[in-house]
């Protein structure tokens, strides 16, 4: 899934689209911003052995996954970014164990995008966010 694909446009009664202002667009701004630092990071876990498979955690709340990097509040940014794996993900049932094969088969390059596990209200998705 691509973030184009989170920024859905709401349709008005006309049947026409209309752009709803979505703070996933601010995570857009802020993925750019963050691009050398989160894929710095995910260089580093992958050379230091510790996952083949680095996800970053995209917030804007407190969230209790991985390992803060990026705070919205220290940089005056939308979202903050922790950095974690797909065996943390595993280890905390965010992904099943059985499903873990399926989800590397879906990986992209670690280093061309940055896989983001983007959390908002209405839930949470994987998104592959191209490095700039």
């Amino acid at each position: 899934m691509e973030i184009k694909d989170l920024l859905n446009p709401d349709e008005n009664s006309d049947g026409n689209k209309k752009e709803k202002e979505s703070p996933l667009k601010s995570l857009e701004l802020d993925l750019k911003f963050y691009n050398e630092s989160i894929k710095e990071v995910a260089v580093e876990i992958m050379v230091e052995g510790i996952s083949e498979y680095p996800i970053f955690v995209a917030h804007q709340h407190e969230v209790k996954l991985g390992e803060p990097i990026l705070d919205r509040n220290e940089l005056n940014t939308g979202w903050s970014i922790h950095a974690s794996t797909v065996e943390e993900f595993v280890e905390k049932g965010l992904i099943q164990a059985d499903k873990k094969d399926r989800f590397i088969k879906q990986y992209k390059d670690p280093y061309g995008f940055m896989c983001v596990f983007v959390i908002v209200p209405e839930g949470a998705n994987f998104i592959f966010f191209p490095y700039q």
